[in-house]
């Protein structure tokens, strides 16, 4: 049994736990590859990079609203693809690289799960590998939820881990689901000359946002896409390339390709967590304390196998914290799940930090809410934008901004001031007033719904 001082599990954002602070132990590194994880390799990273192509498309088709003549020639989809997996596959290739070549790194590929507490079997390509461990960092991700009804046909379909990487776009693609991803995915597809079906069980797309957010997206994939709402799949049938889609309401849809966007769920089971000590929710995420512990000793967890907001940017910070504490035991830092944004890369983007107006309802917070449209401040107009709106949400009683969503150009920018005066706690007129808001620009659909507030 090979012996290391610290063993991490997975080479995405727990790869990013270990710098040259760890140079003085002997680390090794366990992932069945590609090195990057889920984002570098089939998540945020090249579905935003396909999200742009598919926005300079959009751009150019839509050119006409800005009294300038142009013409698409088309998408090159198998350009644009390798494009993005050529860059990507390389910067996974070379962040392995540069592992292997680590005086401190070993790299074992394959699957690692638990055989007892900090004891592990690699099952690789070269056969097992048995490992122990003073200490276990647990960063082994998510994948699709695949609903057995597709799962147990037999007939074939894509998830965001396969889809992006088609030879061809498909001439009518079903999406089964109406998440960010499946949003995400139906914007490139329909850039790319796609005919696009969504189907989605609740009654809106994007239902966990802001209602006032759900409710316009969906107006506006309506006028771009076939999408049926409040039902679900009965049955799929046919044969690959003819799919038929049966759904509750008695309707059948007809697609050539089928992408399953239902969800993720923690690939928690697939380690043998029992063995080791560690617990698990409900809903399969590990169980870990402020600090990133698990409930057995020695065992940090981090990412999508754990976290309540499974973004790559809090999986970041999650691996700073457990580097930290790994280093400083004595002197633990924690980890904060205050004012987490989030965006959605579709046509208009979106954007959301904090509470949701139906949660604050349901909470019962004396609250008080603004809108603010893009078409009501300067640089909105020079974007000819129709649709886009800043809602704020805020505490009577503090002044403090409880929530911020934005649908329009560029909202994932835009509502980056909000995010930093909810997490220095910042308050409503302090953040309205006394810095400067560039005129005109984007921020000022922010600016201005901040001072219609009434507090």
């Amino acid at each position: 049994m090979r012996h290391h001082d610290l063993v991490v599990l997975g080479a995405g954002s727990g790869n990013a736990v270990i710098d040259d602070r760890f140079a003085h132990l002997d680390v090794a590194v366990v992932d069945q590859g590609p090195f990057g994880g889920t984002c570098l390799n089939r998540g945020c990273i090249p579905s935003k990079m396909l999200a742009h192509t598919a926005d300079v498309a959009d751009g150019v088709r839509e050119a006409g609203r800005f009294d300038v003549d142009a013409t698409l020639a088309g998408l090159r989809w198998s350009d644009a693809r390798d494009r993005v997996f050529g860059r990507l596959d390389r910067q996974a290739a070379d962040g392995e690289q540069g592992r292997r070549e680590s005086d401190f790194v070993t790299v074992h590929r394959g699957r690692a799960r638990f055989t007892g507490e900090r004891t592990l079997v690699v099952e690789g390509p070269r056969g097992e590998v048995r490992l122990e461990a003073d200490q276990v960092v647990v960063a082994v991700g998510s994948r699709p939820v695949v609903p057995p009804i597709v799962r147990d046909s037999g007939l074939p379909y894509e998830t965001s881990d396969t889809v992006m990487r088609l030879g061809t776009p498909p001439p009518h693609l079903v999406v089964l689901g109406g998440g960010y991803i499946a949003a995400e995915l139906a914007h490139v597809f329909h850039a790319a000359g796609s005919r696009i079906t969504i189907v989605e069980k609740h009654g809106t797309l994007l239902a966990p946002q802001d209602e006032s957010v759900s409710r316009a997206y969906t107006r506006i994939a309506r006028s771009r896409f076939d999408v049926r709402t409040g039902v679900e799949p009965t049955g799929l049938e046919g044969e690959p390339g003819r799919l038929r889609l049966l759904l509750d309401d008695g309707s059948v849809v007809e697609a050539d390709t089928l992408l399953v966007a239902v969800g993720r769920t923690p690939n928690s089971d697939t380690i043998d967590a029992g063995r080791a000590g560690i617990a698990l929710r409900e809903d399969g995420r590990i169980v870990v304390d402020a600090h990133q512990r698990t409930t057995a000793p020695g065992v940090f967890a981090l990412g999508d196998v754990c976290t309540p907001f499974p973004l790559k940017h809090v999986a970041n910070r999650e691996a700073r914290v457990v580097a930290h504490n790994l280093q400083h035991p004595g002197d633990p830092t924690a980890t904060s799940h205050d004012a987490v944004p989030a965006a959605v890369f579709t046509r208009p983007q979106i954007a959301q930090v904090g509470r949701t107006e139906q949660e604050c309802r349901e909470q019962g917070l004396d609250c008080t809410t603004a809108v603010r449209r893009y078409a009501d401040v300067a640089y909105g107009w020079a974007l000819e934008d129709t649709t886009g709106f800043c809602k704020v949400i805020a505490d009577r009683g503090t002044r403090r901004l409880l929530g911020a969503h934005i649908l329009g150009p560029q909202a994932a920018t835009v509502i980056q001031p909000a995010v930093v005066a909810m997490s220095l706690g910042i308050d409503v007129p302090t953040l309205a007033r006394v810095p400067y808001w560039i005129h005109p620009a984007p921020t000022e659909v922010l600016a201005n719904a901040l001072l219609d507030l009434d507090l």
